[in-house]
């Protein structure tokens, strides 16, 4: 049976208490934390703060895959495409968590600017899920593919021996690359190259930003 196009009031109210505890409250892990076992790297000043940018990028990005799957999901057509894009966001939530331990841990905060990015992700999930299901998890996939793009770069990027913050990195990559699998089989469409430099280009800004602020 296939959901109404249209959104309850009842599913538009959870999806604005999930906004609020996204960006405003602390996450919690299901799975044990991926750097629980290493003990933290002798880093100088400015390491701590080039790792902290990092792990700020990364955690802003994980606000941004909670928005858009929020979105995605709240105008999805199919149960099957609802169900996997629910799944998602459960692991993105834990990724939230384990990068925020990782900033208290490196004395750093989270982004002040994460409200905007939740609100624009989330604009562009419900038109990703208005377009249809396979367009829908095209973006999915796509979206998937470029934060494990970016999560390699940071591998080379964070210090050596912050190995804290690059096992947290290592799983979120693994989980990103098992939700565009996912997408995938569940017939995900190639978006088209205009759309794909215009992720990009997005986030490249938002990079540019957050490494900072």
């Amino acid at each position: 049976m296939l959901p109404s196009s249209l959104p309850t009031p009842d599913a538009v109210i959870l999806q604005f208490d999930n906004a609020l505890r996204t960006v405003f409250s602390s996450a919690q892990s299901r799975r044990p934390y991926p750097d629980a076992a290493l003990s933290e790297g002798a880093l100088t000043e400015a390491e701590r703060r080039h790792a902290a940018g990092l792990m700020r990028i990364n955690h802003t990005g994980e606000v941004c895959a909670q928005a858009l799957y929020a979105g995605q999901a709240l105008t999805a057509r199919n149960v099957a495409v609802q169900k996997a894009l629910v799944e998602a966001a459960a692991e993105e939530t834990e990724h939230l968590a384990w990068c925020e331990k990782r900033l208290d841990a490196l004395g750093s905060h989270k982004s002040v600017s994460n409200p905007l990015w939740y609100a624009g992700s989330f604009g562009l999930g419900m038109a990703a899920g208005a377009l249809g299901d396979k367009w829908n998890l095209g973006f999915l996939a796509e979206t998937e593919r470029q934060v494990e793009g970016h999560l390699n770069d940071h591998l080379e990027w964070l210090p050596q021996q912050d190995q804290k913050s690059r096992a947290v990195v290592q799983q979120m990559k693994v989980d990103e690359a098992k939700h565009a699998d996912t997408a995938v089989a569940y017939g995900a469409a190639p978006l088209p190259l205009p759309v794909k430099l215009a992720m990009q280009g997005m986030a490249k800004v938002m990079k540019a930003l957050v490494y900072r602020v």
